[in-house]
C-alpha cells in the first residue's frame, strides 16, 4: 500500500502522479484532490508532510524534467575532443533524442493551460540552461574558432529560445507542416551564425514528435 511506502518512494509517487495529471489536465484544473484519488490510498495529510502546497508540487515536477536534461548538458559541455560546434550540435540531438520527449509528446499537454508549466521552461532556459551549459559552450567555441560571435549570452538564449519555445508545437499547436517551416528558419538563421549544425535527422526527429502531439492533442 502507498501508505506503507519508504519517505522517498512517496514522493517519487506523488510526484509521477502530477506530472502525468498536470500534462493531460493542465496545472491549473488539476487540483490536491485529483492527485489523492490516484495514490492508492494515501492520505491527504500525507501529501502535505511532503509538499505545503500544489505550487511547491509543480516546483518538485519542474526540478525533476529539468535535472536530468541539465545533466546531459553538463556531460555534453565537458566532453573532451569535441568544438564547441560540434557540441551544440551533439546538444540538438542528444535533446529530442531522449525517450522523455515522445512521453511528453503523446501526452500533448497544452501549455496555454500549463501557464506555471511554462514559465517554469522559460525561467529554466534564461536562468540555467543558458549561463551554465551553452554560453560556456559558444565561449569554447569562440575559443577554438568553431564560433564567431561577440555575444555569447545573447546567443546562447536566442538559441534556447527560439528551440524550446518558438519551435515547440506544444506552444503554438503547430502543425507538421508549420513545424517544417520553422525548422527551416532555424537552420538559415543558425548557418548566418556560421552554425550549420542542423540536418535532415534532427528533421526528420522534430516531425516525428509533432506527429506524436497532434495524433493525442
Amino acid at each position: 500500500m502507498a501508505r506503507n511506502r519508504h519517505p522517498e518512494e512517496t514522493v517519487t509517487l506523488i510526484l509521477d502522479v502530477a506530472f502525468r495529471l498536470f500534462m493531460e489536465k493542465g496545472y491549473e484544473y488539476t487540483s490536491i484532490q485529483d492527485i489523492l484519488d490516484q495514490l492508492g490510498g494515501l492520505s491527504k495529510g500525507a501529501i502535505y508532510h511532503h509538499f505545503k502546497s500544489k505550487e511547491e508540487i509543480l516546483v518538485a515536477v519542474v526540478d525533476r524534467m529539468t535535472a536530468e536534461s541539465n545533466q546531459m548538458l553538463a556531460e555534453i559541455r565537458d566532453r573532451p575532443g569535441l568544438t564547441g560546434k560540434e557540441k551544440l550540435k551533439t546538444i540538438f540531438k542528444a535533446s529530442i533524442s531522449r525517450p522523455v520527449q515522445d512521453q511528453i509528446f503523446t501526452v500533448a499537454p497544452n501549455f496555454r493551460n500549463n501557464a506555471k508549466l511554462l514559465f517554469g521552461l522559460l525561467h529554466d532556459t534564461i536562468e540555467e540552461a543558458a549561463p551554465n551549459y551553452v554560453v560556456p559552450i559558444i565561449q569554447q567555441g569562440i575559443a577554438d574558432g568553431s564560433i564567431q560571435t561577440e555575444y555569447p549570452k545573447a546567443l546562447a538564449e536566442l538559441i534556447l529560445l527560439t528551440a524550446n519555445v518558438w519551435m515547440n508545437p506544444m506552444i503554438f499547436d503547430s502543425t507538421q507542416e508549420e513545424t517544417w517551416q520553422k525548422f527551416m528558419v532555424f537552420a538559415q538563421m543558425m548557418e548566418g551564425f556560421g552554425l550549420d549544425i542542423m540536418d535532415q535527422e534532427l528533421l526528420e526527429r522534430i516531425q516525428t514528435l509533432t506527429a506524436l502531439y497532434q495524433q493525442n492533442k
